[in-house]
C-alpha cells in the first residue's frame, strides 16, 4: 500500500541534506553494483515520448536511464549534481555517445534548453526542492510530452520485512518509509496531474551477494562515507545474514521492476516561480 504521507518540510530538507552524499567516489563506485532496469521499461518510456525525440533525464547519475535512452532517441541531456556521478557514467557502456550530453549542475538551476519530448527522474526527484524542479520541468516540456518518475522495485523479495529492519537501524534518512510514492505526495499536494502508472514484469536478475551488499552503499542514506569502518561493517554483516538462506553458490537472484508513474507538472501551481 502506498503512503499517504505528504511532503513535509521535514521530508524535504532531508532529502536535499543528504543528497551531498552522491557526491562521495565510494557512492559512485558502488553504483556499480545496482541492478539493471529491465528492458521493459525503456520499451514503455520509447512509447511516451513525443516530438521533439530529446530527453531530459534529471538527477541521472551513472546514467542508468539516460545511456539506454540514447540508443532510442536524437539526444539525451542527462543532469547530475555529482561530478564523481558523471565521470562514472561516462565510463559505463554508451556513456561517451556523440548524442548524449551531460550537464554537471543542480537540476533546481539546470541550464538544459527545450524542449523535450519526454522528461524522466529515475529514483531522483526525492533528493531535490519538488517545487522549483518541476517549475523547471514544466517550462522545459513539449506540448503533450509527460514526465516520467521511475523507480525500482525487487518483486516479493522474501527477506523484505528483516532487510527494512536492518535499513531502519542504520539509515541517515530520518523519514525513511518503505512504502512511500512520491508522485502521489506531488499530486496530493496540486504540484503533479498524474495520467498514468506501470509496472513492468519480474524479470531475474543474479548477482553476486557481496555485490547486492554493496550496493546499499550506492545510497545516499546509507553511504560508507556517512558511517565509521566498524558501523558499515555490521551493517553488512547483518544484510549477509539476512540473505545467507536464500544464496545458491553465493549468488542472490532476484526478482526485479520497475515501476513507472507519468503526468505533467500543473503550471498553476508554479506561476510565482
Amino acid at each position: 500500500m502506498r503512503s499517504k504521507r505528504v511532503l513535509t518540510t521535514e521530508v524535504v530538507m532531508s532529502g536535499r541534506h543528504l543528497a551531498s552524499s552522491f557526491q562521495h567516489a565510494g557512492v559512485a563506485s558502488a553504483y556499480a553494483h545496482r541492478p539493471p532496469y529491465p528492458a521493459e521499461l525503456f520499451d514503455l518510456l520509447e512509447k511516451l515520448i513525443v516530438e521533439p525525440k530529446a530527453v531530459l533525464d534529471i538527477g541521472a547519475g551513472d546514467g542508468a536511464l539516460a545511456r539506454p535512452l540514447a540508443e532510442r532517441v536524437d539526444r539525451v541531456d542527462a543532469v547530475e549534481i555529482s561530478a564523481a556521478m558523471v565521470d562514472a557514467g561516462r565510463r559505463r557502456p554508451g556513456g561517451q555517445r556523440s548524442n548524449l550530453v551531460w550537464l554537471v549542475e543542480p537540476a533546481e538551476r539546470m541550464t538544459a534548453r527545450g524542449p523535450y519530448g519526454l522528461v524522466t527522474a529515475g529514483a531522483s526527484l526525492h533528493w531535490m526542492d519538488p517545487t522549483t524542479t518541476l517549475a523547471g520541468i514544466e517550462r522545459l516540456l513539449a506540448p503533450n510530452a509527460v514526465l516520467a518518475v521511475v523507480d525500482q522495485r525487487y518483486h516479493q523479495l522474501p527477506w523484505r520485512d528483516a532487510l527494512v529492519e536492518v535499513i531502519v537501524a542504520h539509515t541517515r534518512n530520518s523519514t525513511y518509509d518503505p512504502g512511500f510514492s512520491l508522485p502521489d505526495a506531488l499530486a496530493e499536494q496540486g504540484l503533479f496531474d498524474i495520467h498514468g502508472r506501470c509496472e513492468t514484469e519480474p524479470v531475474e536478475f543474479t548477482q553476486p551477494a557481496r555485490d547486492y551488499i554493496e550496493q546499499f552503499h550506492s545510497t545516499a542514506s546509507l553511504a560508507r562515507e556517512l558511517m565509521s569502518a566498524d558501523e558499515a561493517a555490521r551493517f553488512d554483516d547483518k544484510v549477509a545474514a539476512v540473505v545467507r538462506e536464500y544464496e545458491r553458490d553465493g549468488q542472490l537472484s532476484l526478482p526485479i521492476t520497475a515501476s513507472v508513474v507519468w503526468g505533467r507538472p500543473t503550471p498553476a501551481a508554479f506561476t510565482e516561480i
